[in-house]
């Protein structure tokens, strides 16, 4: 079975938005056995868009066209598509009722274009978009088969996950048996992390390990096929047994959308206990962080940004003899941060960040050095001190130190 991605979108071409929706989909493919060998990338032009189609559709199965379901004259992919299939549009009349609702709720003005988002091809089958307008659609001819997405992440994958998958699972049954497990690490480098891997698995046969990259974590995907999912478990909790006999002090969690956010509220429910945070560089972004996980609020109810030093001072109270002698930048003011904002809120843990997001030093330290410190309850305050590369960047400079400073606690938590 040979599978496409067509990814359409001018602003892809152009390099203007990075295309998740591609590797997404191809990922979710791999885990069916369904691979995607062949990837094109194609400008909004209808006459491009129906070359790179129709030459798919000479060497692949399973073709997928991403994005262009907009109403606005660019979005020109469900016309095209039609075209190709020899077919006309056809409005899904229950769903075009649903599109004017909508609009007429949300009190705003609704063109006559917006019906194109209603259309799909005469003898398809209409995709349902559950958080967003455009319909999909799922057409078969001659043995093949073509699926148009959405564009926008966010209705790709709900449409991908809710829509798609369930239908090629029904569709292309297989006698072959994936059973596939993600294993999540964060503060070990890609390169070192494998290849322990390799070394630890070696005596395991049958068994894939594939790494991929991500902001916030390493994920480690384990996966056997051809056997029963019993056995096949059996193997992967071997593989996983030998792994974490190496790699466990970077080792958060097993699961696609596990985060470390998502990890450390859970340990702070199960211990009853609550977060505050004192942040400098990162700006609230640890914060935010905490909060984007659903329940959030049984262990947060607040914290400070205390960018300046000033504001380190009179809101958390910090001696100015601390800054004036050691600095911003360094383990007694990030010491000082965590046990303020615990005692003012008066919680059992309080975690402060202190440190240079660059691009420029700061007290001669250079950017990507960066304290953390963590005060708990009825134990000694701990401080930490990362050396992130410069080169990444401000904003990844600032993710990374939320990142660690998450594992900073989870890994206390976890005594």
């Amino acid at each position: 079975m040979d599978a496409e991605i067509i990814s359409v979108g001018t602003e892809i071409v152009l390099g203007q938005i990075v295309n998740t929706n591609a590797a997404y989909l191809a990922n979710r493919l791999t885990q069916l056995d369904l691979p995607a060998t062949y990837q094109t990338t194609v400008d909004d032009q209808s006459q491009r868009l129906e070359r790179v189609i129709t030459h798919a559709l000479a060497r692949a199965q399973l073709v997928f066209v991403c994005g262009g379901l907009g109403p606005t004259a660019d979005d020109i992919t469900m016309p095209t598509v039609a075209k190709i299939l020899g077919k006309e549009l056809r409005t899904d009349e229950e769903h075009w009722k649903w599109i004017q609702k909508t609009f007429e709720q949300r009190q705003i003005k609704m063109e006559p274009e917006n019906i194109r988002q209603a259309q799909y091809p005469q003898g398809g089958e209409p995709l349902a978009n559950p958080v967003g307008l455009a319909l999909g659609c799922w057409y078969e001819t001659k043995g093949k088969v073509v699926v148009v997405l959405p564009g926008p992440p966010a209705e790709f994958k709900q449409m991908v996950e809710k829509s798609l998958v369930p239908k090629l699972q029904q569709y292309f049954q297989t006698e072959k048996q994936i059973t596939s497990r993600t294993l999540n690490f964060l503060g070990r480098p890609e390169s070192q992390l494998m290849d322990e891997i390799e070394g630890a698995t070696n005596d395991i046969p049958g068994i894939s390990i594939t790494s991929y990259v991500q902001p916030t974590a390493i994920q480690v995907r384990l996966t056997v096929r051809d056997l029963p999912v019993d056995k096949a478990e059996e193997k992967i909790d071997q593989a996983q047994e030998a792994i974490l006999a190496v790699e466990e002090p970077f080792f958060f969690g097993v699961g696609d959308e596990l985060t470390l956010a998502k990890v450390v509220v859970e340990q702070l429910k199960n211990c009853e206990w609550k977060l505050t945070a004192a942040e400098s560089l990162t700006g609230g972004m640890f914060q935010s962080t905490i909060c984007s996980v659903p329940g959030a609020s049984t262990v947060f109810n607040g914290g400070f940004v205390t960018y300046a030093a000033s504001a380190k001072e009179k809101l958390l109270e910090i001696p100015h003899n601390t800054i004036e002698q050691y600095g911003v930048v360094s383990s007694e003011t990030a010491a000082a941060m965590a046990e303020g904002c615990r005692r003012k809120l008066n919680v059992e843990v309080g975690i402060g960040f202190t440190g240079v997001a660059g691009p420029d030093m700061l007290e001669g330290q250079p950017a990507g050095t960066v304290w953390i410190g963590l005060a708990i309850k009825g134990r000694s305050t701990k401080t930490v001190q990362l050396h992130l590369a410069s080169y990444v960047g401000r904003q990844a400079i600032r993710t990374l130190s939320v990142q660690y400073g998450l594992q900073l606690i989870y890994r206390e938590l976890k005594k």
